[in-house]
């Protein structure tokens, strides 16, 4: 029996979405993405800190850029034993220049546009448009997944509170 195809929208218009998506409970996939200054980076190596992974389609949309401000403020006020990732197909050059425009400081940007490892790995990639899902990932320290929302319509932000209750829960 062939799995139903998991689909997102944007604006309506139904999206394929590719790779496995974890399952809450479990442990998270590796995967290996480019920061600003091109070297890879992999999710081990952040040690053990509780990790947000944000996944967004562009940091140069609207709805991108309204949550990545979003988790950068909030990341402020989480403590040192987090960590928010935000990963996009956006070139790493392109990312850098948005983060010194939005002062964002708190959260570290990472891009995917090498070979989508994260978008396949995490089950974000939409395949018509080779960008990721608007998602939210929550793993703790030892790796389990402890929250996921991949947001149906790409217009549309993440429901934050939730997020935020999972991650201050886990800081207990």
């Amino acid at each position: 029996m062939e799995d139903k195809p998991r689909i997102v929208t944007m604006k309506g218009k139904e999206l394929n979405l590719s790779g496995e998506k974890p399952k809450t409970g479990e442990k998270v996939p590796d995967f290996e993405v480019t920061a600003d200054d091109l070297s890879k980076v992999k999710l081990p190596s952040f040690g053990d800190k509780l990790r947000v992974i944000l996944s967004l389609p562009s940091l140069d949309t609207s709805v991108c850029d309204v949550m990545a401000r979003r988790f950068n403020q909030e990341a402020a006020n989480l403590g040192k034993d987090v960590v928010v990732l935000t990963i996009s197909m956006d070139l790493p050059f392109a990312q850098k220049r948005w983060c010194g425009n939005a002062k964002a400081d708190n959260i570290i940007v990472l891009s995917d546009y090498f070979d989508a490892s994260f978008g396949k790995a995490f089950g974000v990639l939409i395949k018509e448009l080779r960008l990721l899902a608007r998602a939210v990932f929550v793993v703790d320290k030892d790796g389990l997944l402890k929250y996921l929302e991949i947001v149906p319509e790409l217009t549309n932000e993440p429901d934050y509170e939730s997020a935020l209750k999972t991650i201050r829960k886990l800081l207990e």
